[in-house]
């Protein structure tokens, strides 16, 4: 029997990130876990996978941008799942430069690493931002790149340097590109669990524009994705889309997670929650054509079931929302 394969994945405290850590441990392997340090030596949201799974991954502390801090956890590893990055669009808008270097820097920290150890490969967490406001849909690979926020921007220079170390250097990089996951443990800080915990609250839900779309994918779907772009052979160098080929604007979306919350709610705009217009990505429907061709993935959790999964896991966790308010 071979041994177990020794993963590192950065992010691994948060939402995409935990769940990953938990499929990870599930099919066998050697989990290392790189959290950003903090005084309470709190995990994030891995404090909520079952126990069993938590005992056997090894949590590393540290910060993508400190290059010796990379570099030590990605030692006697095989594989690193990257995802560690500052994802909130908003705060962005207010700490750019911390935004950019932790995105762009620690992403290069995490490419030389690979280099340094010898990793099998790396796979990097992109972002649907990256494509700002579609210019046709549904968007393929080939969609022009926009930075509409210094997020995005970030983001769009971590994924070229992706490109350029396995082009440069022959790292076998993949780099995925999530659409709008949600489902259970997600912060407040996205939009159904900012509808759904107003909305188990409050008589109101505010949100800022309703007319942009998204295209939504469950999580335990996302997770798929991963695993495959971390396992398949012949896949370096590619950038693949993990979408779910549809798009919902964030008004019909409210009415959904409205109608299962199963209580009068209305809807109100603010405008502390508005983008600037220009930041703004008024559409995202992807294309997940070649996810199909190259990985044999496809989403398969309908958007009704998910909701209806997601919202279910809010009203038995609400506690943890109470008093968070709107993030940036």
């Amino acid at each position: 029997m071979s041994a177990p394969e020794r993963v590192l994945v950065t992010g691994a405290g948060g939402f995409i990130g935990s769940h990953l850590v938990e499929a990870l441990v599930e099919r066998g392997c050697r989990v290392r876990a790189f959290v950003r340090y903090n005084g309470r030596s709190d995990p994030g949201l891995l404090r909520l996978v079952p126990e069993a799974v938590r005992r056997e991954v090894e949590v590393v502390f540290g910060d993508l941008r400190d290059g010796d801090a990379v570099l030590g956890a990605a030692r006697e590893t095989d594989v690193v799942y990257h995802l560690g990055a500052l994802i909130g669009i908003p705060y962005s808008y207010v700490h750019p430069r911390e935004t950019v270097d932790t995105n762009v820097m620690g992403t290069l920290n995490v490419l030389l690493a690979a280099r340094e150890r010898g990793l099998r490969r790396v796979v990097h967490t992109s972002t649907s931002e990256v494509y700002g406001t579609a210019r046709f849909v549904p968007i393929t690979e080939a969609h022009p790149l926009q930075g509409q926020s210094p997020y995005s921007a970030g983001k769009i220079g971590a994924d070229m340097l992706a490109e350029s170390f396995h082009r440069s250097f022959g790292i076998e990089t993949v780099t995925v590109r999530p659409f709008n996951t949600y489902g259970p443990r997600q912060s407040a800080r996205a939009v159904i669990p900012t509808i759904a915990t107003q909305a188990l609250t409050s008589d109101v839900v505010r949100l800022g524009d309703l007319r942009p779309t998204r295209d939504l994918v469950f999580v335990t779907d996302t997770v798929a994705g991963f695993l495959l772009a971390g396992s398949l052979p012949g896949v370096g160098g590619q950038v693949i889309n993990l979408a779910g080929n549809d798009e919902i604007s964030i008004g019909d979306l409210a009415r959904k997670v409205l109608a299962l919350v199963g209580r009068p709610v209305r809807i109100e705009t603010e405008a502390a929650r508005m983008r600037p217009g220009a930041s703004e990505v008024l559409r995202l429907h992807g294309d997940n054509a070649r996810a199909r061709e190259v990985l044999g993935w496809r989403p398969l959790v309908g958007l009704d079931d998910g909701l209806r999964r997601t919202v279910a896991w809010i009203r038995e966790n609400l506690e943890a929302y109470r008093g968070v308010g709107y993030q940036v």
